[in-house]
C-alpha cells in the first residue's frame, strides 16, 4: 500500500461529504494521514463569498472536530475561484500526496462516472486521484 501521508480531500459541503470522509477515515488512522479538508467556494459577488465561506468554515471544523475525535489529523482550507484551478493551485503549492473527492455524475450522459470537475483534474494534476461515487 502507497504511504499516503498527506491527503488532500476536496469537500463540497454536500450530502458526499460522509460518503467520502467515512471511506477515507480508516484508511487515514491506518497510515497516520493527516486530511487537508479543502473547499473552494465558487461566487459572484463579495457578499456572497462572505456568507459562503461562513457557511462551509462551520460545516469543515465540525467534519474536523469529528475526525479529530477519531484520532484523526486534519486541516481545514478554504479558498475561492474557481474549483479547478484552485486545487490544481493547493497542489502545486504544497507537498499532497493524494487527492481524494467525490463524484456526483449530473444528468448528462457524458458526466454519469466523472463530473467536470474531476475529469479536469485527472488530466492535469500529478498526484494520485481517488473518486469516490456517491453511493445510491
Amino acid at each position: 500500500m502507497p504511504l499516503y501521508k498527506n491527503i488532500l480531500v476536496a469537500i463540497d459541503c454536500s450530502k458526499v461529504d460522509n460518503i467520502i470522509l467515512n471511506h477515507l477515515s480508516p484508511l487515514a488512522l491506518k497510515l497516520g494521514a493527516t486530511l487537508h479538508l479543502l473547499h473552494i467556494v465558487h461566487s459572484h459577488t463579495l457578499d456572497q463569498d462572505r456568507h459562503l465561506r461562513q457557511q462551509a468554515l462551520t460545516i469543515l471544523d465540525g467534519y474536523s472536530k469529528k475526525l479529530q475525535t477519531a484520532g484523526i489529523e486534519t486541516a481545514v482550507l478554504i479558498r475561492s475561484g474557481e474549483p479547478e484551478t484552485e486545487i490544481i493551485n493547493e497542489i502545486d503549492q504544497h507537498p499532497y500526496d493524494l487527492l481524494a473527492m467525490a463524484t456526483h455524475g449530473h444528468n448528462l450522459p457524458e458526466r454519469i462516472i466523472f463530473g467536470s470537475v474531476s475529469r479536469t483534474l485527472r488530466q492535469k494534476i500529478t498526484i494520485p486521484l481517488l473518486l469516490i461515487p456517491p453511493q445510491q
